[in-house]
């Protein structure tokens, strides 16, 4: 059985865990991340929580999961929105220096999509792509149980594929982003819009819709014909085995996914109308994921 240390580190706190290669969680332990105190802060707090792992030594390696893009073969961040000084900053070389083991550095959803194709629901599949729909949209692509992450550690950013050229732009993303188009925050802010203070979140949309509301259902349409179009936009691309969907508007997946489904068939030639959608199964994917990034990388 290998040990790995797996560390999921956000912009408020940081948790570093002693995880097996099956994904059972061995030891944690959790502080506050000081992620707005520069890398000077963090980075030795990492350290120190590392060294109070039982057996540390004895692991194979690290794996962080950080927030944003990260440039996998430099080992560094590329935008670092909630960790203040991190882009570029060598924080996996110092981790290497002061534990004498090997690290690696992956954005987070990416973690999340490696746990699930390598101990969760993509774990019987050779190629995996994994989505996140909640307060944004994120993805990450496993093949054979390895990451791709691109030139530039962007690959896996379906967030920003546009499903209608002619909308307005949001949050900087491309006009009809798909993240502002079909997240729970875009689902929201159009339901507000329609309902006002009746919405509070993406479920109560979904709700109405089942209460028979005809505007509901006009935005439940758009929504799936939306999350359709980016899936096959995907599909056609990578022709998955299998996509593995996480996040908070799985909550209401049993009213819009099988609508989506449908829509997505329709979208794709007939040789890929039978690849899979399934949830997300790991209760922990962030931590996890960090610890399969060793693994993942071959050791």
């Amino acid at each position: 059985m290998k040990t790995i240390i797996g560390i999921d580190l956000g912009g408020t706190n940081v948790r570093v865990a002693k995880v097996t290669d099956s994904g059972e969680v061995l030891q944690e332990l959790k502080s506050p991340s000081y992620g707005l105190e520069g890398p000077e802060k963090v980075v030795p707090n990492i350290i120190s929580l590392i060294k109070q792992i039982d057996g540390y030594k004895d692991c194979i390696g690290v794996g962080i999961g950080v927030p944003g893009p990260v440039d996998t073969v430099n080992k560094v961040m590329k935008l670092s929105s909630n960790l203040t000084g991190f882009t570029d900053y060598p924080m996996a070389k110092m981790i290497e220096e002061a534990t004498g083991l090997p690290t690696f550095l992956d954005n987070d959803a990416n973690c999340a999509g490696l746990a699930e194709a390598i101990i969760g629901a993509g774990k019987l599949y050779p190629i995996v792509y994994y989505t996140t729909v909640s307060t944004g949209i994120g993805g990450a692509l496993i093949v054979n149980g390895k990451l791709v992450s691109g030139k530039s550690g962007y690959a896996g950013e379906v967030g920003n594929l546009i499903v209608d050229p002619y909308r307005e732009p949001f949050n900087n993303l491309n006009p009809g982003a798909s993240e502002s188009e079909a997240s729970g925050r875009a689902i929201t802010r159009k339901g507000q819009a329609i309902f006002g203070d009746k919405i509070e979140s993406a479920k109560d949309v979904f709700d109405l819709y089942v209460q028979g509301d005809e505007e509901a259902k006009k935005l439940v349409d758009q929504v799936t014909t939306d999350l359709a179009v980016m899936y096959s936009h995907i599909a056609h691309i990578v022709d998955p085995h299998i996509f593995v969907i996480g996040g908070g508007v799985m909550k209401s997946k049993d009213i819009w996914l099988p609508i989506m489904q449908e829509k997505f068939k329709k979208l794709v030639h007939s040789g890929m109308r039978d690849v899979i959608f399934t949830e997300a199964e790991c209760s922990e994917p962030g931590i996890l994921g960090a610890a399969m990034l060793p693994i993942s990388n071959g050791l």
